[in-house]
């Protein structure tokens, strides 16, 4: 194998690197790590860096790019059990061996931690090349709301032995780096996230679809955005919805996703408007046309609805932790409550439903706060990690070279 040979200029140009980015999801699956995944991966690649997308392929049809700064490399995968449009990567070391000394990466980025992302650990580890990583999902939360809650220990055990197998791991919260640490990972840095407020915006409000919602004059719309699955704890949104109907009778309540759990909240909740998956300019309409936005998840590693919501001009009501932990001042722009204090979520929720000015300020506060959390400065740190990353584990080796010359020579 070819030895690397750096020299200390090299390592101090601005460098433009090639990146292995290892990931088992990409747009047009819709999460959040899909979706933040691409805006990184725009940032680098308008910051000068060349991409390798290792994912697996995602339909029949799928064909992987070629061509420009962005090529991909199709792999195996199979369907993540009852998370319907998701796939897991299987293993593919020798396949990432063989294709990473054909041509060699100056990096591997590993976005999830499925089989084919810890596989592209090994072989980065086998080829000496400066591997990095991402923590996007609670996989051990999850597990409790899936009836495997025996599973959240060994899990936990697996996600942190993933993790310290590489140079660094970047988190989106400083509390969540603080947790990690707690749990015994190394290497955390915080890589926060950023918001599209071209896209996401007030001025997407549109009165059109709220009497589509058959929202009355002067009603209020509360929505809920995201996936309808039990980890979200919808159960409480609609408790708060029922709370607030109490006070609020022209109250509607908006549920902008699909998943397993649709069909349940049909039922307990036969008037809601269940309007499905929304993308776009659609989904930047549906946030903008409502007046308050219940997020009572506590599974998330960030939460990228918040800043959509705030950037749209919501009041937001969620747990003060992930994103309304780091961006949001209770009554300020939106309204946090203790985690898992499910009265004090309702109250507040009645609140706010309930004090048609103070939301419209609080939405106006929101809205301002998104305007200075921008994707570009976002990107530009999480390019200045990966440099770093590169170059340190450049200089480690340098150095060891240089320790064994010594030896050498003595």
């Amino acid at each position: 194998m070819k030895a690397i040979d750096f020299t200390t200029e090299e390592l101090c140009r601005d460098s433009r690197l090639r990146i292995a980015l290892v990931t088992e999801t990409w747009p047009p699956e819709v999460n959040g790590v899909a979706m933040t995944l691409k805006r990184m991966v725009d940032g680098l690649i308008r910051r000068g860096h060349s991409i390798q997308l290792i994912r697996p392929k995602q339909a029949t049809g799928d064909v992987a790019s070629h061509g420009g700064a962005l090529e991909e490399v199709l792999s195996r995968g199979i369907k993540l059990p009852r998370y319907d449009g998701l796939k897991f990567g299987l293993p593919a070391r020798s396949s990432l061996v063989r294709t990473w000394t054909r041509q060699r990466p100056d990096l591997v980025h590993v976005a999830t931690e499925g089989p084919l992302g810890w596989t592209a650990v090994s072989a980065a580890r086998k080829l000496h090349l400066p591997v990095t990583s991402d923590f996007h999902t609670r996989f051990e939360h999850y597990s409790t709301h899936y009836g495997v809650g025996w599973l959240s220990q060994p899990v936990a055990a697996y996600l942190r032995r993933f993790h310290n197998r590489t140079a660094a791991t970047f988190v989106p919260t400083s509390e969540l780096a603080g947790s990690l640490a707690a749990q015994g990972y190394e290497r955390v840095e915080v890589v926060s996230r950023g918001v599209d407020t071209v896209q996401y915006s007030p001025a997407r409000r549109s009165e059109a679809l709220r009497r589509q919602w058959e929202v009355a004059p002067g009603g209020i719309a509360v929505v809920s955005v995201g996936r309808l699955a039990p980890e979200k704890n919808l159960g409480l949104t609609l408790r708060a919805f029922a709370a607030i109907r109490e006070h609020r009778p022209d109250a509607r309540m908006v549920i902008v996703g699909d998943g397993p759990m649709r069909d349940a909240i049909a039922r307990e909740c036969p008037h809601a408007v269940l309007a499905g998956m929304r993308h776009g300019e659609d989904l930047a309409a549906h946030y903008a046309s409502a007046d308050l936005f219940l997020f009572p998840s506590l599974t998330e590693t960030f939460g990228n609805v918040t800043l959509e919501g705030m950037a749209s001009g919501l009041c937001t009501v969620a747990y003060d932790y992930a994103a309304a932990a780091e961006v949001i001042r209770d009554l300020h722009n939106g309204a946090i409550v203790c985690r898992g204090d499910e009265e004090g979520f309702i109250q507040r929720a009645v609140q706010l439903a309930c004090a048609d000015g103070l939301r419209a300020d609080i939405g106006r506060e929101a809205r301002r706060t998104a305007e200075g959390i921008d994707w570009e400065r976002v990107c530009e740190h999480f390019a200045e990690a990966l440099l770093r990353a590169w170059r340190g584990t450049a200089l480690a080796h340098e150095d060891r070279v240089s320790l064994r010359t010594q030896g050498g020579e003595s």
